[in-house]
This record gives structure tokens, C-alpha cells and sequence, in this order.
């Protein structure tokens, strides 16, 4: 059972999403015209609506008190119309148990039946009259047959319990024994005297006749009314579909309900999908009782509009001034701290050219606020300009250490080469090739730092791709071709994780020149793969592989160890799956510094040419 207090509920509902579809639009505003609850406009609004805020509670209990008021009112004017609308069927009632009550001391002998056949002949609605006996019995009755004879008993029907039981007047709905058409059973106590109960009397009247009336020019439009008994079952009715709810178990039990909620007044939804008001009241005794049924009030109705009228003034002064605070706010400060954020914005990017000369026409905090974001903008590009200069200087300077260094180098490595050359002992020429090779991989590091855009910084694919085209040239021209193939990730690396990088794969190359490609030449492959925490360097060979423990053992290879123990890793020679061998160092991948050039981070596969050092892509 409900009351008119969901009714307030839904109208509550229906404001606060018309305030959330408002927020959510102002939410999908550009940022600069969104508003922040944070803001500036926003707190000062909400001081302003703090402030005003016991005024729109005064009115909103007016308004509650009001909307109780007109409820408890509606509530008696539609019971009120309900007792209207049945008044002729109550009359008739009422009519009926006089008339049974007046009957009953006549209703003896065998002119019974004729007497009551004759006065159902004379009475309008009224479909039959039964004399019942103390036992529940027929006596007697006015039909065409009686049903004297047929063996009924009304003994066990509720209705004639309860006058055994004392109950002076009974109603319910007549069985299909009494009446083949909808119809109710008007039974009447019958006592001898002293109060000894001698019977009944019963009348059966059609439904028909019980029709409530609707035609009162002061009932609601589109009003409608309905019988029921006291479980809630429609008896009659102007029409059903009023009293057929949309969903639940419509009027069945509404009498129960109403003396729960201590209200015959409920709503819902008819089997049209109108949201109607109901609202009962007893018609007789406990057994009938009449519903009224109208249609709800919208939104806009003078029942809503008038207790709501009391709280708009109040609410319409709290919107203005909220909406006062935020548009002066606005106008005042809000747009030019927009302006200088912007303003910041383009001196977050580097423009420090641009400069707020529109604060001009601002309020005199703004201009001071402008001029101090003005001169920190100039005293920002002074020291830009500064650390530029001094940044080339740096820059410059580096480069040319780096130059100088690679010059040292070279001329390092050209002493040995002249040295080499002077030499007859073979051991003592390939102890200092290895080592002009190693001279000549810290050089190349050095002019790729020189070269480059950033000293600080090169890309290991970039390097490895350089040095061992150097490499395999430097041995070109001893008969024998080598080609080699580079399958490399890119990985922008400092110098210092260079260098023992390049000194491992001087090693290894070095060592496969030695080993594999010594008087027959063959193919070189290196590749280099980052996974994550950890990076993989190969350089495999296809000559016929070495199970010489001496090659392995060698300064060459304990280098190798040494190198790979730098970079936090480990090195190892393993078997080709389809022959010679594999050079392989598992280490921690440095800390990298993405390339400029995105492109740089896909792998790619370089082959360089014997004797030149250029490298087509895969």
C-alpha cells in the first residue's frame, strides 16, 4: 500500500536527474568554460547558496507541510467520493435487509412460496427471496422451482455461519446454486424470541443493480468505481480496466493492506498504463466495500503547482544568486586567470615571446599577476639563453675531446701497425693485430660520439653495424671472402656500456676469423636481441666448429669472460646446429634511451659488403 509520500519521491527523482543531465553537460564543455568544483565561480557560489540556504529550507518545509495538507485533503475527497458514487447501492442494501427483516415473521406455512414468488414479481431487483431454516435448509423460496426439494443446504457458506454466530446482517457473492448471473446474497438473522436463532432470510440481487454512479458532476474526470468484497475481488465495476493493475496482484487483499498501512488511499498503474489514485471505503459492514479509481495529478497540475509555488520563490532567489556569483566571478576573475594560464601554458612550451598585454584592461590584482608572470617569463629567457651558450660550449668542447681521442687512437694503432709489419714472429703479429683491433673498436667509439647529434649517447645497432664492416674488410684482402649479416635491435646506450660491448665483439669476431674462416673464408652472422631486462649477443660462424680445449681457454676467451662480467652477464661457446659455432653473451640490457627516430626500435637485418662499410636493410 502506498501513500502520496512516493509521489513526492518520484518528483524528487525526476529534479535530481534534471540536475544531473545539467552537470553532465557542463562536464563535456571545453575545459576552459567547464566548471570545477574547485573553482573559483564554484566556492564562491556555494558561499553565496550557504548563505541563503536557511531561506530554501524554510520554504521547502512549507512546501512539505502543504503538500500533507492537500494529500490528507485529496485523501478525503476521494473517499468522500467513493461513499457517493455507491449510495444507490447502498440504499438498495439497505433496502433489502429492512425488507428481510419485515418478511421474516410472514414467511410461515404453505403460502411461503407464493407470497415471496409474488412480491419478487412486484420489486425491482430482486432476483429471489429464500426462507432459510435454523438447520440451513431451504423453507421456502420465490423461484419458478424451488429448491426445496433439490437437497441444498446453506449450512456450510460462510455468510450463513455467521448469522448462526449473531451477526445481524450478511453479505456475499452468490453461488451458482442461487443464481446463474453475477449476483450477492443479502442474508438476514432471523430470532425467536428471547434471541433463539430460528433461521435466515436471504435475498439475491444482481450485480447489475448494485452499478456505481459515476455521472456526479463533482467527481474527478475520468473517474470510475467498483464493488468488491472484503478480500478485494471486483464485484462490479464501471470499468475493469481501472481496477486491473498493470502488475501485482492488483485489488485482491487491498482491504488487508488498508488496515496495515492504516490508509485506504494507494496508487498504481491501471492495465492501460495510467497511473491512477484509489482510494476504499466500507459500503456494508465488512463484507462490500466501494473503490474509487482517478487519475494521478501530473507534474504541472494545480495540486502539485500549489504547494510547489511555495518553495519556487525562495529556490528561484537561491538559483539567481549562485548564478550571480558565477557569471560575475566569471566576468571578473575567472576568464583572466584563463587567460594567464594559457599564457602559461605557451611559456611551458618554451614561447616565452608571447606576452600578456591583454591583462591591461584587467582588474589591478590580474595586471600585478600578469606583470610578475612577465618578468619571470623574461628572467627564464635570459637563463635559457644562458645555458644554451653554455651547453654549445660544452658541447663543442666534448666533440673535440672525443676527436682527439680517436686521433690518439689511430695513431695508437697505426705505431702497432708499423710495429706488426716490422715483425717476423708470427705469434708476436697476431698478439698485436688482436690488439690493433681492440685500439681500433674503442676509436670507432669515439668518432660515432663525435658524429653524432647527442655525445652523449649511440645506438648499439648503428655501432655494431660499423664495426663489423670494419672488421671483415680489415681481413678482405687476405684471399678469402667473408660476408656477414647483422640481425640487430636498436638500443641507445651511454659509452660506457659501449665500450666492453665492442671489445667482446672484436673478441669474437676475432675469434671466428682465427678459427673458422683461416684459408677458406665463409659466412659471419651477429645477432643482437633485446628482451626485456636482459639482451642477447651472438656472433656464429660456419667453420667446422673447435673442440681444441686450448681455443677455449685462450686470452681471447678469458677477455671474453672479463667483458661479458662488466655488462652483469655471461658468455659462452656452444655448438651451430648445423655446424661451426655459436659466441654467445647473455647480459643485463643497460639502461637505454629511446631514439629519437621510433623506426630505430624495429629489428632489422644489415649485410655488409666486403671491403665497404654500408649495410642494406632486410
Amino acid at each position: 500500500m502506498n501513500s502520496p509520500t512516493p509521489a513526492r519521491g518520484r518528483i524528487a527523482r525526476r529534479v535530481a536527474s534534471s540536475f544531473s543531465r545539467f552537470w553532465a553537460r557542463r562536464a563535456g564543455a571545453p575545459e576552459g568554460r567547464r566548471i570545477h568544483v574547485q573553482g573559483i565561480r564554484f566556492r564562491l557560489g556555494l558561499a553565496m547558496a550557504i548563505a541563503l540556504m536557511p531561506i530554501l529550507l524554510l520554504g521547502a518545509v512549507q512546501a512539505q507541510v502543504e503538500f500533507r495538507r492537500q494529500a490528507e485533503d485529496r485523501r478525503g475527497d476521494l473517499q468522500f467520493a467513493a461513499e457517493r458514487t455507491a449510495q444507490a447501492a447502498k440504499s438498495r442494501l439497505d433496502s433489502a435487509s429492512v425488507l428481510l427483516s419485515a418478511l421474516a415473521p410472514e414467511t410461515s406455512g404453505p403460502t411461503c412460496g407464493p407470497r415471496l414468488a409474488a412480491l419478487v414479481q412486484r420489486l425491482d431487483g430482486y432476483e429471489a427471496l429464500y426462507r432459510i431454516g435454523m438447520g440451513g435448509q431451504p423453507v421456502c423460496d420465490s423461484r419458478p422451482t424451488p429448491i426445496v426439494d433439490e437437497g441444498i443446504s446453506f449450512a456450510d457458506g460462510p455468510w450463513f455461519q455467521r448469522l448462526r454466530q449473531g451477526e445481524e446482517v450478511t453479505l456475499a457473492r452468490a453461488s451458482p446454486d442461487l443464481s446463474d448471473t453475477p449476483a450477492l446474497v443479502v442474508g438476514v438473522r432471523w430470532e425467536r424470541p428471547r434471541g433463539v436463532f430460528a433461521g435466515a432470510m436471504a435475498a439475491v440481487l444482481p450485480l447489475s443493480v448494485l452499478q456505481p454512479d459515476i455521472a456526479d458532476p463533482s467527481l474527478p474526470d475520468d473517474a470510475q468505481a467498483a464493488l468488491t468484497d472484503a478480500e478485494g475481488r471486483v464485484l462490479v465495476s464501471t470499468d475493469i480496466r481501472a481496477f486491473t493493475f498493470d502488475e501485482g496482484p492488483g485489488l485482491v487483499g487491498w482491504v488487508e493492506r488498508a488496515r496495515e498501512d492504516q490508509s485506504s488511499v494507494f496508487e498504481a498503474d491501471d492495465a492501460t498504463g495510467v497511473h491512477r489514485d484509489y482510494a476504499g471505503a466500507a459500503l456494508a459492514g465488512r463484507d462490500v466495500y466501494v473503490v474509487i479509481s482517478a487519475p494521478s495529478p501530473g507534474l504541472l497540475s494545480w495540486a502539485r503547482l500549489n504547494p510547489i509555488g511555495v518553495l519556487i520563490l525562495p529556490l528561484a532567489a537561491w538559483v539567481t544568486a549562485f548564478g550571480a556569483v558565477i557569471l560575475v566571478s566569471e566576468r571578473i576573475v575567472v576568464r583572466w586567470l584563463d587567460y594567464l594560464e594559457r599564457i602559461a601554458a605557451l611559456y611551458a612550451r618554451g614561447r616565452y615571446s608571447v606576452r600578456p598585454v591583454q591583462a591591461a584592461q584587467a582588474p589591478a590584482e590580474i595586471r600585478r599577476l600578469a606583470q610578475t608572470l612577465d618578468e619571470l617569463a623574461e628572467a627564464i629567457a635570459t637563463r635559457d639563453r644562458s645555458l644554451h651558450e653554455s651547453l654549445s660550449e660544452k658541447d663543442a668542447l666534448m666533440r673535440e675531446i672525443h676527436h682527439r681521442v680517436k686521433n690518439n687512437l689511430q695513431i695508437i694503432s697505426s705505431l702497432l701497425s708499423m710495429q706488426q709489419r716490422a715483425l717476423k714472429d708470427e705469434p708476436a703479429r697476431a698478439a698485436l693485430g688482436d690488439t690493433r683491433q681492440r685500439i681500433s673498436a674503442l676509436a670507432l667509439i669515439y668518432r660515432t660520439l663525435y658524429q653524432s647529434d647527442d655525445i652523449r649517447h649511440a645506438d648499439a645497432r648503428e655501432f655494431m653495424t660499423e664495426l663489423v664492416g670494419q672488421l671483415v674488410a680489415s681481413e678482405s684482402g687476405r684471399g678469402h671472402t667473408v660476408t656477414s649479416s647483422i640481425d640487430a635491435d636498436s638500443l641507445v646506450v651511454d659509452p660506457d656500456k659501449l665500450a666492453p660491448l665492442a671489445l667482446w665483439l672484436v673478441e669474437a669476431i676475432t675469434n671466428a676469423q682465427k678459427h673458422a674462416f683461416a684459408g677458406r673464408g665463409g659466412a659471419l652472422q651477429v645477432r643482437f636481441r633485446v628482451h626485456g631486462d636482459t639482451s642477447t649477443l651472438e656472433v656464429q660462424d660456419d667453420g667446422p666448429g673447435s673442440s681444441n680445449e686450448a681455443d677455449r681457454s685462450g686470452v681471447g676467451r678469458t677477455l671474453m669472460g672479463a667483458f661479458a662480467k662488466q655488462l652483469r652477464g655471461e658468455a659462452e661457446l656452444l655448438p651451430a646446429p648445423g655446424g661451426g659455432t655459436i659466441a654467445r653473451m647473455v647480459f643485463a640490457t643497460p639502461e637505454a634511451v629511446v631514439p629519437t627516430n621510433p623506426d630505430d626500435l624495429k629489428p632489422s637485418d644489415a649485410t655488409v659488403t666486403p671491403g665497404t662499410l654500408s649495410r642494406a636493410s632486410r
